[in-house]
């Protein structure tokens, strides 16, 4: 009979807690249930740091996980680049001395946020805004350019959302552009092979079904309504419900492969 270690070996391996937000702001007008207000998030902030958690951006996520010493660090993500992120989230990740990664949309600096048809108009960071969120020791990812589907977009599309939105990043910020986070939570292998291609590190998603490894992360949305007893819920009940197969997934291209593990 395999030793319990060789059975561990066996089982799927369990997802990384990385927490997905979006607007820091006033709810109550949120059709689309993704705003959080500030004073929800310090108290969610709170209660990880109550049970010796410590929020960090995902690419200090994965570099801990590599080096083995990920325990009690859990990954937090602000999607879209709002400017609400540095007026309200960045306070409130200092106060615990937590940091975070924002994907913004380079493709709108200063505009808002078009492509939600109901509810307020947010303000989106410009370039200024991401530099101060960078110095501020936050992450800076890519959203895309602009917020499209990028399962929808032709080729020549999603080669801009995906590569060029990188360069831009850094022509920004000055650093290197390591993550991504795909719209709307939309991913395929396609477009999954055209992160990898473009230079990323790793990809965030929300569900990405069959599909797992770095450039398809899950994630757990986290909103107003989430209180310390659902938060507790749902850090149970992630690794349960998405698990990622045991070996590697393979997505194959052509010449080019990228490994999916």
């Amino acid at each position: 009979m395999p030793a319990p270690a060789a059975l561990r070996r066996l089982l799927p391996t369990p997802p990384l807690w990385i927490a997905m937000y979006h607007s820091v702001a006033d709810p109550s007008d949120d059709p689309y249930r993704v705003t959080v207000s500030p004073a929800r998030l310090g108290r969610q902030l709170r209660w990880l740091a109550d049970r010796g958690l410590t929020g960090v951006s995902v690419r200090e996520l994965l570099a801990a996980t590599a080096e083995a010493r990920a325990a009690g660090m859990v990954g937090l993500t602000f999607d879209d680049g709002y400017t609400d992120f540095l007026d309200a989230a960045v306070p409130l990740l200092h106060r615990y001395g937590f940091t975070a990664t924002v994907y913004v949309l380079p493709g709108r600096l200063g505009g808002d946020n078009a492509w939600d048809p109901l509810g307020p108009r947010k303000p989106l960071l410009d370039a200024d805004g991401i530099r101060r969120a960078a110095a501020a020791g936050m992450e800076i990812g890519s959203h895309g350019l602009r917020h499209v589907d990028l399962t929808r977009a032709d080729d020549a599309t999603l080669d801009a959302e995906i590569r060029h939105s990188r360069e831009l990043i850094e022509e920004i910020t000055g650093t290197a552009a390591e993550g991504f986070c795909y719209p709307y939570g939309a991913v395929d292998p396609r477009v999954v092979r055209a992160v990898g291609r473009a230079g990323y590190r790793y990809a965030c998603a929300i569900d990405p079904g069959p599909l797992s490894g770095p450039y398809t992360l899950p994630r757990v949305h986290v909103g107003e309504a989430d209180t310390a007893w659902r938060l507790t819920a749902k850090r149970v009940l992630h690794p349960l419900r998405r698990r990622r197969p045991a070996g590697p997934l393979p997505v194959q291209s052509g010449p080019e492969r990228v490994t999916v593990s």
